[in-house]
């Protein structure tokens, strides 16, 4: 086999593997909006500057960081000073049987305490793409997704033809 041969099937063997199940996240605070960058509408402009990848997150009564399996964003307004607190992290889920001691199983949305202090606002989890705990926008076009799916196909053709 030439090397130029056995390099595209070393890629292709490269690019089907997984290297584990992390999410990457978004990380940051903003408190009374002192972090414009991190409120809503959430603008990431191509910066990398709050995106944890991967994400790591405690687990209850655990030492040490795992990699997260779901992103988080809670938004709300402390209900005594009125202050609007936004935080975007990841979490993962500890393995209780319970839904409601689990903060990644179920977003919500009402009055909650965060550290002791009352909010109003929601809590909100995902886990079905990377940086998922973004403002909600638009997705990728079918178009482009389509585009792709097709170049990926085209090089594993060509690299398997060179293979064999």
């Amino acid at each position: 086999m030439n090397p130029a041969a056995f390099n595209c099937c070393c890629l292709l063997i490269l690019t089907t593997l997984s290297l584990g199940s992390a999410i990457d996240c978004f990380k940051c605070v903003s408190i009374g909006r002192d972090n414009e960058a991190c409120d809503d509408p959430f603008h990431n402009n191509g910066s990398l500057e709050f995106l944890q990848s991967p994400c790591l997150g405690g687990r209850k009564g655990r030492d040490g960081l795992f990699p997260a399996t779901a992103c988080i964003k809670l938004a709300g307004v402390y209900a005594d000073t009125g202050v609007s607190l936004t935080v975007r992290s990841c979490a993962l889920d500890s393995g209780t049987l319970t839904t409601d001691s689990e903060l990644i199983r179920m977003s919500h949305c009402g009055g909650f305490y965060f550290e002791n202090r009352y909010l109003r606002g929601c809590v909100q989890s995902c886990s079905d793409a990377d940086a998922c705990n973004a403002s909600r926008g638009r997705g990728a076009s079918g178009l482009l997704l389509l585009a792709a799916v097709a170049v990926g196909r085209e090089m594993t053709r060509r690299c398997l033809r060179m293979c064999a």
